[in-house]
């Protein structure tokens, strides 16, 4: 693979316009779930069955512009902003913990607030990761082969995940840990330097469970959720009766049951459930084929990338959203300890949405101009 060397005359094709169209149906596919999922949740709350469905198309319309934004700008520009992106979310996640500025919903301090806006900084993070992955080891190739050159990629890692871990938000400090290790890998770790960085990695994560109780009660639900049927495992007892409730072509769309506030979250972190309810199995397998459309896209795209910075960031965006896409399900299925981690493109949140589609103008930019 040829180093990095932006090339502004190079000849641009027509680009990857398939996992654009892609993309974008997936959004509005969204809105209509999460309609179905919250329009009830909505109406007895706000007073507007439209509620959540009306913040989720802005968030659509916002992460249409920036999509298209992303496809006109070359990406090798996106080189200079990896230490801006690096600050910008450190200093977004450090916010969180400001009196007034961040704002706590169910023991988690997640979100900032500007006005009517909220931004939740962890999404932000982990896009500027990959990004600064990307263009420090397009840079410095070789330091990729010893733990010492590594560690300035380990170090904003380890920081990232300290300051998310703490809001608490275990899913996105999982999502950026396996992202670092996968990112490390691309970049053409040893199989030495790569066992240095995973064994401690593997080894903080039962550490982490035991510092917080509630993380030791979420596992032992996850072990034998009917031992704590109306405590800590009827979240995802609720969301096993809907996925069950579905069999093989499901309820029909509009016509779950679990949505009527049996299912917590349903238009978010567990909106998967829902639609397994309406759609059934038939329906869930459609919609991780398009999953896996997008994913292997865009690993399409970092393959036949020129060069280093375009191939690093292509695969990262790409793997946040397998990342989180895989662990999600994961956890509706009852596969792995239940923890809150939205759907991309589908879930209700604009934050997650809107950087998502503004990610994939990236990969379409890199599939134009190589």
């Amino acid at each position: 693979m040829k180093p990095l060397t932006p090339d502004w005359n190079r000849k641009k094709k027509a680009g990857d316009v398939p996992l654009l169209i892609c993309v974008f149906l997936m959004a509005c596919f969204g809105c209509v779930m999460i309609y179905s999922a919250s329009s009830y949740v909505g109406e007895v709350q706000y007073g507007d069955s439209l509620y959540f469905v009306k913040k989720q198309l802005f968030g659509v319309a916002v992460g249409t512009a920036a999509m298209i934004g992303m496809c006109f700008l070359p990406y090798e520009k996106l080189i200079k902003l990896k230490y801006p992106a690096i600050i910008i979310a450190a200093v977004l996640l450090i916010a969180v913990f400001v009196p007034g500025v961040g704002i706590t919903n169910y023991g988690a301090t997640r979100w900032i607030g500007f006005g009517p806006i909220t931004v939740q900084p962890s999404e932000i993070a982990k896009y500027a990761y990959a990004l600064f992955v990307a263009a420090y080891f397009a840079r410095n190739s070789e330091k990729v082969k010893t733990v010492r050159g590594v560690l300035p990629v380990l170090a904003v890692g380890i920081v990232f995940c300290v300051l998310i871990i703490i809001e608490p938000n275990m899913s996105i400090t999982m999502c950026l840990g396996i992202l670092m290790l996968a990112l490390v890998f691309l970049s053409g770790a040893n199989a030495k330097t790569f066992a240095v960085i995973l064994v401690p990695c593997i080894a903080a994560v039962p550490v982490l469970i035991i510092l917080e109780p509630y993380r030791l009660q979420r596992l032992s639900a996850f072990l034998d959720p009917w031992a704590s049927p109306k405590d800590e495992g009827y979240q995802l007892i609720q969301s096993l009766y809907a996925l069950g409730n579905g069999g093989i072509f499901g309820q029909g769309l509009f016509n779950s049951t679990q949505k009527y506030r049996f299912l917590p979250f349903a238009e978010s972190d567990f909106i998967l459930s829902i639609m397994g309810e309406e759609l059934g199995f038939v329906g869930l397998v459609i919609f991780f084929a398009c999953c896996a459309f997008i994913i292997v896209r865009g690993f399409k795209i970092a393959k036949n990338c020129r060069d280093r910075f375009g191939f690093l960031l292509a695969c990262g965006f790409t793997l946040v959203y397998g990342i989180q896409v895989a662990i999600n399900a994961l956890v509706v299925s009852g596969a792995i300890p239940p923890t809150g981690l939205p759907l991309p493109l589908i879930s209700s949140g604009n934050t997650s949405l809107i950087i998502t589609m503004a990610s994939v103008g990236v990969l379409f930019n890199i599939s134009r101009r190589n």
